[in-house]
């Protein structure tokens, strides 16, 4: 169950609790469906990850933003006898462990696990025997999950930012395009390959659908002719999602990829709500209100004494949202609590 992704904080003191609250906020998203406990142990592994000297005890834990009465319970109990109650109940049930196995297949939620469970499908192996029942992202999803659960080392996506902005830039050198997620939060090593991508000639105020197609189906073609792009999942007019081929040592392995077309004028809320993490976005969301602002992936807007979003602020780097909202700028990758 808690095999989801191995996490990339190789030298974290804590690892061992960070793995058991994540366990549970698993749990929680895909059985029990309380997105708050979801966040509430997630937020506490966030804090735990994040600390250079192992916790001694829950009383200290308790200090620490994010962990509660109820999670500084849980890792005195864990601290003191190796394991958690709780956890080994859940882990118990066989429908609890079928459920997190089937959500970790790409494109499958809790609900479509819940489905497939109820029709007998409790393995990758019952899955592959009843393809018929899964669609076209979930097929993907199963023909490569064992790829899809390896880490992408910091240096492999290096190789194919290079390969991106190489080939894109050959279509047009005003394209900009940036890797999102752990990535750009420096982390040495992500799920997924995360990509923004503008244009100075769009803007939120272009309608025109098929000009954005027709733009984003350019850069994957040419990023297809390059075998770099090996399967299609979807494309809309602003968004690819997909699947890539590895570069350099790591040749033979496949990763999932998704390419996000821009406004121009939006590209830098854009930027900074695919960098995350989610905590922080939440937290930054939660600071825009307090000072009268909405902020979201597109655009950060003045509420007027309505509480009605007025027109946008005009962006062209993250650090005007920063400024705009009084906090001082946050590199990032201090941007990971």
């Amino acid at each position: 169950m808690g095999k989801r992704k191995a996490s990339d904080n190789a030298g974290n003191p804590n690892q061992d609790l960070c793995d058991f609250l994540m366990e549970l906020a698993n749990y929680e998203r895909n059985v029990s469906k309380n997105i708050y406990k979801y966040n509430a142990y997630r937020k506490a592994a966030g804090t735990l990850s994040g600390l250079s000297e192992r916790v001694k005890s829950g009383q200290e834990a308790r200090k620490l933003p994010g962990i509660g009465e109820k999670i500084a319970k849980k890792i005195d109990e864990f601290l003191n006898t190796g394991k958690l109650q709780k956890l080994e109940d859940i882990n118990k049930d066989e429908n609890n462990i079928a459920i997190n196995l089937l959500t970790r297949v790409s494109g499958i939620g809790p609900a479509k696990a819940k489905e497939l469970i109820d029709a007998g499908i409790k393995t990758l192996n019952d899955l592959k025997k009843h393809q018929e029942k899964l669609n076209h992202h979930q097929k993907i999803g199963l023909k490569y999950f064992e790829d899809f659960e390896k880490r992408i080392p910091r240096k492999e996506i290096e190789q194919i930012e290079k390969l991106l902005k190489d080939t894109i830039l050959n279509l047009s050198k005003e394209y900009i395009v940036t890797i999102c997620g752990s990535y750009r939060r420096g982390k040495e090593e992500s799920g997924d390959i995360d990509v923004l991508l503008t244009h100075p000639t769009l803007t939120s105020i272009e309608k025109d659908s098929k000009k954005k197609i027709s733009v984003l189906k350019n850069v994957i073609e040419s990023l297809e002719k390059k075998k770099f792009i090996t399967d299609t999942i979807s494309l809309g007019p602003t968004k690819f999602m997909g699947v890539c081929q590895a570069l350099g040592d790591s040749k033979k392995l496949f990763r999932r990829i998704d390419i996000r077309l821009v406004s121009y004028d939006q590209y830098y809320c854009a930027v900074l709500y695919f960098t995350g993490s989610d905590l922080f976005n939440k937290d930054m969301r939660a600071h825009a209100l307090e000072k009268h602002y909405t902020l979201n992936e597109y655009t950060l807007k003045h509420l007027t004494s309505e509480g009605t979003p007025g027109e946008a602020e005009k962006i062209t780097c993250e650090e005007d949202i920063f400024r705009i909202l009084e906090l001082p700028y946050k590199e990032p990758k201090d941007r990971n609590s």
